[in-house]
């Protein structure tokens, strides 16, 4: 007889943090119904001034060696089985989950991020760093520090060490006028630096990244660039007639004078760039872009600054986003996600990392993503929080986001597991 995989979740917004503890520990250990291999926590920034106490109170409640979370201005979990999850936006929550993993190796540990190996390292310092062999083919989760030094080259060095290794995860929030965050692993209590999870063996880490933008216009490719800054573009010739002006700047100019009336208003605050990151794909569409800010303009010269580095060669669209679009986004994902073979595994548990700018503020109404996450995955518990910056890969490469939802699935690649 097999030992399946179990993945339960237990969302309390009580005020006082030793009765929410009790009270989630008491719900998902009576979900879970047997031993508990992993513990993940999610804590409201309302907790703040509580975050040291978190860790011992959960030790005197929960028998679990390995144990990871982090603190949110918002967090997400389900108050019952037979409730969506909820997204608890600037008030008390905390969210616990217990994972009872057979045939899975689970490591928690804890990086200081003024202490990552030189970007150009060799794979092995990373591999030393982490302490998870390549050759276990680890999933990764990472919660880190906001704006936390080195955090990309964290990503990239990890994309060199464990290349077909999924990674996901999002940086703490706060969300309160202290500012302190928390970080948690194996019961102890950290402020900064990045804590990680990896899981090897029996589990796959199916990651959606949503990154809720619309391409407008047509491809572009960037002729010349330094560092952030795109100083020519020319015509996609994979894209067809595409009307390019004599600097960027006036291209884009052009570019939002033929939009709708109502894409023009949105363009003033929501006017994004998307760098493809497939060099050979002939016709791109939404889902084939890193999104990033567009953060500003040369009127001299008619360059334009973006939140990232630009290279010669390569094809960019800018993008536009709303709260439709956004769900539009969400939605095409999770058709695809449906479609394809996942060898006769079903999902047995999700995370979700959301981007402040996201939840009520985008959307006017709370728990817009997670109900239309359980409305495709049905009975499969989610939790996560609210972040200042999420990781997830788009093609095969890490990034660092925003004003992105990311969203890890788990489930066994043996189906009789």
């Amino acid at each position: 007889m097999t030992d399946p995989m179990k993945w339960a979740n237990a969302l309390s917004t009580l005020p006082s943090l030793e009765a929410a503890i009790q009270d989630v520990v008491d719900n998902a250990t009576q979900q879970l119904n047997a031993p508990a291999d992993l513990a993940i926590v999610f804590i409201s920034s309302a907790y703040a001034s509580e975050f040291p106490r978190l860790m011992p109170l959960l030790r005197n409640y929960l028998d679990v060696a390995t144990i990871v979370g982090g603190s949110g201005g918002g967090v997400i979990g389900q108050a019952s089985t037979r409730d969506a999850a909820q997204e608890v936006e600037g008030e008390a929550a905390l969210s616990l989950t217990l994972a009872h993993l057979p045939g899975v190796k689970v490591e928690a540990f804890h990086l200081d991020s003024e202490l990552l190996p030189d970007p150009d390292a060799a794979p092995d310092a990373w591999v030393d760093l982490v302490g998870v062999s390549p050759a276990d083919q680890p999933q990764f989760v990472l919660l880190s520090e906001p704006f936390a030094p080195g955090i990309n080259d964290l990503l990239q060095g990890l994309d060199f060490a464990y290349p077909g290794s999924v990674k996901i995860g999002g940086l703490a929030s706060t969300g309160s006028v202290t500012g302190q965050c928390g970080l948690f692993c194996n019961y102890e209590f950290y402020d900064e630096g990045i804590v990680g999870l990896a899981l090897s063996g029996n589990i796959v880490i199916d990651a959606i990244v949503a990154q809720g933008c619309r391409p407008i216009g047509c491809p572009y490719r960037v002729v010349q660039g330094e560092r952030n800054i795109v100083l020519e573009l020319e015509a996609d010739e994979m894209a067809g007639v595409c009307e390019v002006g004599k600097t960027p700047l006036e291209t884009l100019q052009m570019l939002i004078r033929d939009l709708s009336e109502d894409d023009q208003m949105l363009a003033q605050n929501s006017l994004f760039i998307g760098i493809a990151q497939n060099e050979f794909k002939e016709k791109l569409g939404q889902g084939d872009f890193l999104i990033r800010n567009l953060i500003g303009v040369d009127p001299k010269v008619g360059a334009i600054a973006i939140g990232d580095r630009v290279r010669p060669g390569q094809r960019v669209q800018f993008h536009l986003r709303d709260a439709q679009t956004s769900i539009d986004d969400m939605e095409g994902l999770f058709t695809q996600y449906q479609n394809q073979d996942h060898q006769g595994s079903s999902p047995i548990g999700a995370l979700l990392f959301a981007c402040l700018g996201r939840g009520e503020g985008l959307y006017g109404q709370p728990n817009v993503d997670s109900r239309l996450f359980h409305r495709y995955l049905v009975d499969t518990p989610l939790s996560g929080f609210f972040c200042n910056g999420e990781v997830g890969p788009v093609g095969n490469t890490t990034f660092l986001h925003g004003y992105t939802s990311v969203f890890g699935i788990c489930r066994s690649p043996d189906p009789s597991r």
